[in-house]
């Protein structure tokens, strides 16, 4: 049970489970076994309620190529009510905000996954492997991201093969 506020650190070496777990958690699959509870009840009764429930950041970034950095968070913007420009400026991608993605480096590309889910007001953050090509001040500006969302009440699990800096979290370990 997570509770607002906290985190869990999700660990163990590839293949343990960790994604498919964190998939399982945002409704993406369906258990074989057991239920997903959110205040007592099946989270997966009502699939829209649980989107909105939640942001979630997979492997694969999801951003556009041939869009700009601000034109790819437009969207997730429209729909939190939040700043592009802020989100920008939280993963320090402001100075990239009209150059198309396919510019952008790996890190650069992962750190604009980020910002997106820094629009969401979802209470739960679900990360897969978040500091993936991030360098040592962008994996600083994930912990500071982190930190804020559990400091306004929401949680975040982030399921990582590698050590996360998330303070007073849980831990889970597969595998």
């Amino acid at each position: 049970m997570l509770r607002p506020g906290e985190a869990l650190a999700v660990h163990g070496p590839n293949g343990a489970g960790k994604s498919t777990l964190l998939r399982l958690l945002a409704g993406l699959m369906r258990p074989a076994a057991g239920r997903l509870l959110w205040e007592g009840k099946d989270a997966l009764d009502d699939p829209p309620l649980h989107a909105r429930r939640l942001a979630y950041l997979g492997h694969q970034d999801a951003v556009k190529a041939g869009l700009t950095g601000a034109e790819n968070l437009r969207f997730a913007a429209r729909v939190s009510g939040g700043s592009v420009a802020q989100a920008l400026a939280l993963m320090e991608l402001s100075a990239l905000a009209d150059l198309p993605v396919r510019l952008y480096s790996a890190g650069q590309k992962r750190r604009l996954a980020l910002a997106r889910v820094a629009l969401s007001k979802a209470p739960l953050w679900l990360l897969d492997e978040p500091s993936n090509g991030l360098d040592t001040a962008a994996a600083a500006s994930l912990g500071r991201l982190i930190e804020a969302q559990r400091g306004q009440g929401g949680m975040v699990i982030a399921a990582s093969h590698l050590p996360l800096a998330l303070e007073r979290a849980g831990e889970l370990v597969l595998g």
